[in-house]
């Protein structure tokens, strides 16, 4: 008698009862942290948002720059110097820049973290910093930050002639290096192609920091809550105002 064939493609052959109870485990995991937002993409993007979302800039009324209040600090646009090769021109702002493998691991910025130089100057959530105070007295909130204090920086993830917009040098205080931005040292991060920033001063023939030791603290524009005072036109000179003067075009 003819022995019939038992197998076909429809038998289940080996451990394949294990094979369909070890799918049904992982769906019921990816389930489960897709519920609770667990997911790698789900913290990948939820990091991204809360770093790229709009920040407003603190608005100075007396034209100075307070402890505790929020700024950008903008490396302002100059002429190529010694560098050689690729220049990037236009304001850059100095941005929080998270490791690119922490960052698809996490919702949250880990410390420390690197930063980098970006053109552009609108205020997000890695680009807007908060002048803090470097002792733990919250008293100096609102006082005025003056010349030669020392302040710190901290991240949470516009009167004529009197502005924020004035040139700064930063200098870090362990090793007296002033902060710079490299704008020939393109540097690939977690949000593409931006500049390198480093604390390396740069003098000139004079002994005076170069402008890319150049740095502005800036706030919010009274007049127009989303712009920085970086879009308010340069004030008239004497030169200017005489001439306008003297033409009957003076306001």
């Amino acid at each position: 008698m003819a022995v019939r064939n038992l197998y076909g493609p429809g038998v289940r052959m080996g451990n394949w009862n294990e094979d369909v109870f070890l799918e049904e485990e992982r769906m019921r995991d990816f389930l489960e942290k897709r519920e609770k937002g667990e997911l790698l993409i789900q913290r990948n993007r939820r990091l991204k948002k809360n770093l790229l979302r709009p920040m407003e800039l603190s608005i100075s009324q007396d034209g100075f720059v307070h402890y505790g209040d929020k700024v950008i600090l903008v490396n302002p646009d100059h002429a190529r110097g010694e560098e050689a090769g690729m220049f990037l021109e236009g304001d850059m702002c100095l941005c929080v820049s998270p490791d690119e493998v922490k960052a698809q691991l996490c919702d949250e910025l880990e410390v420390p973290c690197g930063v980098s130089a970006v053109q552009t100057t609108v205020p997000t959530g890695r680009n807007t910093f908060t002048i803090l105070s470097d002792s733990s007295d919250r008293s100096a909130v609102g006082q005025v930050l003056r010349y030669g204090q020392s302040f710190c920086l901290g991240i949470a993830a516009g009167l004529e002639c009197k502005t924020a917009n004035e040139k700064l040098v930063l200098y870090h205080r362990h090793t007296n290096r002033a902060l710079a931005a490299h704008r020939h040292l393109p540097l690939r991060t977690y949000f593409g192609k931006e500049v390198e920033v480093a604390a390396h001063t740069h003098l000139d023939s004079h002994r005076v920091e170069k402008p890319k030791n150049h740095w502005m603290l800036v706030t919010g524009n009274p007049r127009n809550t989303a712009t920085t005072m970086l879009d308010l036109p340069a004030p008239p000179t004497d030169d200017t105002r005489a001439v306008e003067q003297a033409m009957g075009i003076s306001t």
